[in-house]
């Protein structure tokens, strides 16, 4: 199938929204995205963004059966090791279900690999769902390593209400 791999624009925001919401139902936690486009096009657009995204789009030859040029993204934002240095971490990866094994995936990741590597990144970081075999088996099939089992490291989360009480916690000036 022919797609193309762009650097999102503002304008895409309302279509990153559409999936982002179609991959968290796709993993049973709609109830928990609060993002709107609007948040995405101030937080990715701005003078400093702080995340990039890279689209998936079809010819509209090729369109979706609800009318969607934009199938697929990658949304990623950098970090920093102090052991190794630059990385990029990959957010969200998602390609609608009616455009999946067609490369589109594949592309997108190989992408933002590419995105990272030309910014002199050492690594690429993310998270995967452990019922998400698919994805897993994805993943180590383009060599990733999952640190859980290798490493023994665990993603560990303070959710707003426990960082707003720890920053209750934070020395006064």
């Amino acid at each position: 199938m022919d797609f193309k791999i762009r650097p999102a624009r503002k304008e895409d925001c309302k279509d990153v929204s559409r999936m982002i919401m179609d991959l968290a139902v796709f993993e049973n936690v709609a109830d928990q995205v609060k993002i709107s486009h609007e948040e995405l096009e101030r937080d990715g657009f701005c003078q400093n963004p702080l995340f990039e995204c890279l689209i998936a789009e079809v010819p509209e030859e090729h369109k979706s059966k609800d009318g969607f040029t934009v199938v697929g993204y990658a949304l990623y934002f950098y970090t920093y090791s102090t052991w190794k240095g630059r990385s990029v971490y990959l957010e969200d990866l998602y390609v609608m279900p009616e455009f999946r094994g067609n490369g589109i995936g594949k592309g997108l990741l190989s992408k933002v690999a590419e995105v990272g590597k030309e910014k002199q990144c050492v690594r690429l970081n993310l998270s995967v769902l452990d019922w998400n075999t698919s994805a897993r088996e994805f993943y180590a099939a383009k060599g990733a390593q999952n640190l859980t089992e290798s490493e023994g490291w665990h993603s560990i989360r303070f959710d707003k209400l426990n960082m707003e009480n720890l920053a209750k916690e934070a020395p006064k000036d």
